[in-house]
């Protein structure tokens, strides 16, 4: 499944700083602008990760229902 997300980059001295508008906590910096996206993309990734984690340990006995949803904005 492909996702897309607002991605901000911002020079910063000699660094570029990147995070998504979207994904709180979703944020990374890079020596050039092209190591900030692929670094932010791995962002993205790990904060996903960490958030499904934590739904699974917070509702782990529980009877609740997860699902995929679609949004289009």
């Amino acid at each position: 499944m492909e996702n897309q997300y607002t991605a901000v980059f911002e020079q910063d001295g000699e660094w570029w700083i990147g995070y998504i508008e979207e994904l709180p906590g979703a944020n990374t910096q890079g020596k050039t602008l092209e190591e900030a996206r692929e670094n932010l993309k791995d962002a993205i990734a790990m904060v996903i990760e960490a958030n499904r984690e934590i739904v699974k340990q917070e509702f782990e006995g529980k009877e609740v229902i997860i699902e995929q949803i679609s949004v289009v904005s």
